[in-house]
């Protein structure tokens, strides 16, 4: 069956030119700061993934001070390296634990950010029952209260939207996460970071957004990495688009080092974010911490393999400093 990829509207063009509204702030787990605070920034990673599925999981499952212990010695070398900020993308059902994710930001130092939303991935594996049965406005109705009270309880917000999706064509039960993302993000300008993969499901996600009066430039295409044609990156890109290439922890990063350069020669540095997809304390194993990647190859392998394509230090600071305070930063982005 012949790929059908939707190209997004000329309508939101004129967004990617003239006056931009500026973010206010960015939303860590210790609450608001100045998106000029960020820092150098880790986009994608995990401290902890429970993979027991949505009808099983419970915070009992692990120990927080030993999940903490465990952890702190890479969050420590990310620290030496210059990283400032992490954004934790483990979602609700799927071992989101805020509490633990407030004492490490207070044990680190390091600004973390948390996320609202559902992961559809996986089949459904970690939906909630509710989010089978509930509108979108009603799964929507659930991750604003989540950033304007705070998030099970606690005073923790929310500072961007996770969702899932299959990675064919979108499903009715994964187009109504969409369009759920879509009212919260209009309600709260917290940024849409979507599980995606491959590109026929990214640009539907683009189309639906828009008939929902979201623009590209609020939307992140997680995993564009196992997309195989390259060149729609820019496609995204030049739509406003966020390109995410993730996983570089897990394997060879030459291949990243020229989909980057390519971004580069295509002068769409500007709507590119990059991180390891790393960690993942795994409470359900007999050693949580048997499988577990740090978070160190962008700076050990990556930045100078792109160093040797003609990257610059600008150019790196464009991707791990620029870019995730305009990804990351509270705004609404409307069409």
């Amino acid at each position: 069956m012949k790929r059908r990829i939707f190209l997004y509207s000329a309508v939101a063009l004129p967004l990617l030119g003239g006056t931009k509204p500026k973010a206010r702030s960015i939303q860590t787990v210790l609450g608001a700061i100045p998106v000029s605070q960020l820092g150098m920034t880790l986009i994608h990673e995990h401290i902890l993934v429970d993979f027991i599925g949505a009808d099983k999981i419970t915070p009992t499952a692990w120990d927080r001070k030993r999940v903490l212990e465990s952890v702190m010695p890479y969050l420590e070398a990310i620290k030496q390296k210059g990283v400032r900020s992490f954004v934790d993308c483990t979602p609700s059902f799927l071992g989101r634990d805020v509490e633990l994710l407030r004492e490490i930001s207070l044990k680190s130092g390091l600004n973390i950010l948390t996320n609202t939303g559902y992961y559809g991935a996986a089949d459904n594996k970690y939906l909630p029952k509710w989010a089978f049965t509930e509108t979108d406005e009603q799964l929507a109705a659930r991750w604003i209260r989540e950033f304007e009270e705070g998030i099970e309880g606690t005073n923790v917000r929310p500072g961007f939207i996770k969702i899932g999706v299959n990675s064919g064509n979108l499903s009715e039960l994964h187009q109504k996460l969409v369009r759920a993302a879509a009212i919260t993000h209009l309600a709260t300008g917290l940024t849409i970071c979507s599980h995606t993969g491959p590109a026929l499901p990214a640009f539907q996600e683009i189309e639906l957004l828009g008939k929902m009066g979201v623009s590209p430039r609020a939307f992140v295409w997680v995993h564009a990495q196992n997309e195989t044609d390259k060149n729609l990156y820019t496609t995204a890109a030049r739509q406003g688009a966020w390109v995410s290439l993730d996983g570089i922890g897990w394997g060879d990063t030459e291949p990243y080092a020229a989909w980057i350069a390519q971004m580069k020669s295509d002068r769409q540095l500007n709507r590119l974010l990059i991180s390891h997809d790393a960690g993942w304390y795994r409470p359900e194993a007999d050693d949580p911490m048997a499988k577990f990647v740090g978070y160190t190859q962008l700076f050990d392998t990556l930045i100078p393999l792109l160093s040797k394509r003609g990257l610059t230090r600008h150019d790196i600071d464009q991707l791990l400093v620029k870019n995730p305070a305009k990804a990351f930063g509270i705004i609404i982005w409307r069409l």
